[in-house]
């Protein structure tokens, strides 16, 4: 046989293991063949050719890996069973860039699943390897790396702890400031991934100085990038104190305000969860943003946005309203009872029901004045609603009670407390008779229209089925009337002159 034609063996050879790993990895895209291949024993016949002398075997081999360990964790799983991963993490160091972005994959496949998966990268080397490639010349290669890092820190704080050891965090930083906006957009969303965990890791990325990069990116034409932005900066914000006047001195406001308004809906909610991450810390930050026209724009945004998304902007509202009450008059003066009180009645989910019962009960606390503008908003009886309705979860139910207690203590509105008399439980008709017990003593025409629209003979007849405080405040209500009045409104009473008609007797 000569030289040629044994040649024309190891030229077929080639040219077989490059079809059957392309077919693979076209293969591999389509669900319906992922479970036939896997019985096949498709990760043993692929694990050699990673270790292939022709790179674009390699390349190939690692590519159709990753989407099958991408499909499911227990594809992930054999891709770690196989011992895969020290070959792709040997190999990451050696090679070209094509091979270097192919094993990134397949690492960023396999740690997206689970903590342990994820672990099982990060005992493999991984992160010592995937590091260097953040300083690749090629931006598709930092991707790759940078993708692959945040999926190993979104899991625990242990991950992302050993994340930030590795070094990667100056690293990021450097890649958010590059021109390619794919690679700021992994760069944010990796970042995010470490903030998210605990102050300390925050702390981490603050010190290497990303809150100087991300802030200005908030205006950048790219809805994808922005999202990315407004999301890590809310995780920093939202530790402490330190790290929110951290984001804030970044000037993100007023720039941050106009995101509410973006065209993109991820943006707007990234945006309102940022700003609530903000608010809920100290009054001076409600205040600032109060200031910088908060307010009407967070009201804007929960009328307008729907479902889920209308969650941090509630929120954000009942933030701010709690801390005094001159941020939640600025609530009312945005006209923010309306939306809240919507979003109460309309909205389908009980945890954003709860929210804004939460939200409105923030607001009413305060004063009287705040008090009757949400009496005068016809908030107080859907409260009740929420309270009583048997379909509501308890958390609906718990937060609709306190924010009722809240507004009622303060309320002074008798005309928005008489309705409730009648159709509140016990604990509630508690609350609205002891404002009609401190209030009528003072007030001829309260009293007047209190024995107009039924209150009085109403209590007349609640007053034969009670005991306790509810009793005591019907006394306090009945002193505020003459006796003969009292009387008259009781229901014994036409039962009494009947009795009268018969122990009369006429003067013929």
């Amino acid at each position: 046989m000569s030289g040629v034609s044994v040649l024309q063996h190891f030229e077929a050879y080639q040219k077989s293991r490059v079809s059957f790993v392309q077919a693979v990895a076209e293969a591999a895209t389509r669900p319906q063949n992922i479970e036939v291949m896997q019985n096949a024993g498709v990760m043993q016949l692929l694990r050699p050719l990673l270790l292939d002398n022709v790179p674009s075997i390699q390349q190939s081999a690692a590519l159709a890996l990753g989407r099958l360990a991408n499909y499911s964790d227990d594809l992930a799983e054999a891709v770690v069973g196989n011992e895969i991963l020290p070959q792709l993490v040997y190999s990451l160091s050696e090679q070209n860039r094509f091979y270097k972005k192919a094993a990134a994959f397949v690492l960023r496949a396999v740690a997206k699943h689970s903590p342990d998966l994820a672990q099982a990268v990060v005992d493999s080397g991984a992160l010592d390897a995937l590091v260097p490639c953040l300083e690749e010349f090629d931006p598709t290669v930092k991707e790759s790396a940078a993708w692959a890092i945040g999926y190993i820190a979104q899991h625990t704080a242990e991950l992302a702890q050993n994340v930030v050891d590795a070094g990667t965090v100056p690293l990021l930083v450097l890649c958010i400031q590059e021109p390619e906006i794919t690679l700021k957009r992994i760069s944010a969303s990796a970042m995010s991934d470490i903030c998210k965990h605990s102050p300390e890791l925050a702390q981490a990325v603050v010190d290497a100085g990303a809150v100087a990069y991300l802030a200005p990116l908030i205006v950048h034409p790219d809805a994808k990038l922005k999202r990315q932005v407004c999301a890590c900066l809310a995780q920093i914000a939202k530790h402490s104190v330190d790290l929110a006047e951290v984001v804030v001195e970044a000037e993100i406001f007023p720039n941050i305000l106009n995101c509410l308004k973006d065209n993109d809906a991820f943006v707007r909610k990234n945006a309102a969860t940022c700003i609530r991450e903000v608010a809920k810390h100290t009054p001076e930050l409600a205040k600032l943003i109060v200031n910088a026209g908060g307010a009407s724009a967070l009201v804007d945004y929960v009328s307008e946005a729907q479902g889920n998304a209308k969650l941090p902007g509630i929120m954000a509202v009942g933030y701010i309203a709690a801390f005094s009450e001159t941020l939640a008059l600025a609530i009312i003066v945005s006209k923010g009872v309306m939306p809240l009180r919507e979003a109460l009645v309309a909205e389908p989910e009980d945890h954003i029901k709860a929210a804004s019962a939460w939200s409105l009960g923030q607001i009413g606390r305060h004063t009287p004045d705040h008090a009757r503008a949400l009496a005068e908003g016809d908030v107080l009886r859907h409260l009740l609603a929420c309270m009583v309705h048997e379909a509501s979860s308890d958390d609906l139910k718990t937060k609709s009670k306190r924010a009722l207690k809240a507004i009622l203590a303060k309320c002074t509105h008798l005309q928005a407390l008489q309705p409730l008399l009648r159709d509140s439980p016990v604990k509630v008709q508690k609350y609205v008779l002891k404002q009609f017990a401190q209030l009528l003593p003072h007030d001829v025409e309260a009293r007047r229209a209190f024995v107009q629209n039924g209150g009085l003979q109403f209590l007349q007849e609640l007053n034969e089925s009670v005991e306790g405080k509810l009793k005591e405040h019907i006394e306090m209500i009945n002193n505020c009337y003459p006796s003969e009045i009292v009387e008259y409104y009781s229901p014994n009473y036409s039962k009494a002159l009947l009795e009268k008609i018969d122990e009369f007797q006429p003067q013929v």
